[in-house]
C-alpha cells in the first residue's frame, strides 16, 4: 500500500473521478434534475447523491468481478448504456411536460390603464408544501446508480490492469468515486449558478434555461441510442 507506484495510480484514479464527472451524459442528466430544484444548496445535494450512487454501484460490480474473477461482458455494457439512453430522453421529456402542464404562456393584460404583455401561468399552489429532503435525494441516487452501472465495464478494465487483488481495486474504486462526488459537486454548484440568477432576473430566462437542459437531455439520450445502434450492428 505504500509503494510510490500505487499512491501515483490513486492519485490518477482520483482525477480520472473528476473528469468522469464531466462527461456529457452524466451532465445531461445532472442539469435536468437541477433544473426542477433551482438552489445552491440543492445543487450540492443532487451531486452528492449522484456521485454516492454511482460509486456504490462501481464497488458492487467490482467486488463481484474482483472476488470471482469474472468478466462483464459486451452485451452487459451495451444494455446498460441503453438504458442511460432512454433514462436521459425520460429525465428530459418529464422536464419538458412540467413545463407543459404549467401552462407558461404570453398574457397580455391592462395595469393603470395600459396594456403590457408578460409571462403568465394558471397553475396555482395555494400551500407551501414541498417534498422532503429523502424523496429529492432519492431520484439522483438512483441515477447515479444506473450511470455506474453503464460505466462500470471501462472502469474495471482500468482497474483490472493493474491490480486483481480485492482490497486495492475496491480502494482504487472508492478514490475513483469521491473523485467523481467531488467533481460532480462542482458542476452542480456551477450549473445551477445561471438558473438561480436567472430565477431572481427573468422568468422568461428560466423558463428558457429549464427547455434548453430538457432538450439537452433528450438529444444527449437519443445520440446514445444511436451511437450504440451503429456500434451493435457494425456501421
Amino acid at each position: 500500500m505504500s509503494d510510490p507506484s500505487y499512491s501515483a495510480v490513486l492519485g490518477f484514479g482520483f482525477l480520472l473521478g473528476i473528469r468522469h464527472a464531466l462527461d456529457a451524459d452524466h451532465l445531461a442528466a445532472v442539469s435536468t434534475v437541477l433544473a426542477q430544484r433551482p438552489s445552491l444548496r440543492a445543487s450540492s445535494a443532487v451531486g452528492l447523491w449522484w456521485g454516492v450512487g454511482h460509486t456504490l454501484t462501481l464497488l458492487i460490480v467490482g467486488s463481484v468481478v474482483l472476488a470471482l474473477g469474472i468478466h462483464i461482458p459486451p452485451q452487459f455494457e451495451l444494455i446498460a448504456e441503453s438504458g442511460v439512453g432512454v433514462l436521459l430522453i425520460v429525465l428530459g421529456g418529464s422536464l419538458a411536460v412540467k413545463l407543459c402542464r404549467e401552462r407558461w404562456h404570453m398574457h397580455r393584460h391592462h395595469h393603470d390603464g395600459d396594456a403590457h404583455v408578460h409571462l403568465h401561468s394558471h397553475q396555482r399552489q395555494d400551500d407551501h408544501r414541498h417534498r422532503h429532503w429523502l424523496t429529492d435525494s432519492v431520484r439522483p441516487l438512483c441515477i447515479g446508480m444506473a450511470h455506474g452501472l453503464a460505466g462500470s465495464a471501462a472502469l474495471m478494465l482500468i482497474i483490472l490492469a493493474t491490480t486483481q487483488e480485492l482490497g486495492p481495486g475496491l480502494l482504487s474504486i472508492a478514490v475513483f468515486g469521491v473523485g467523481s462526488i467531488a467533481g460532480m459537486m462542482a458542476i452542480g454548484l456551477t450549473i445551477s449558478l445561471p438558473l438561480v440568477c436567472s430565477l431572481s432576473f427573468s422568468r422568461p430566462l428560466f423558463l428558457g434555461l429549464q427547455g434548453f437542459a430538457g432538450a439537452a437531455s433528450v438529444g444527449v439520450g437519443v445520440w446514445m441510442l444511436v451511437k450504440l445502434v451503429f456500434a451493435s450492428t457494425g456501421g
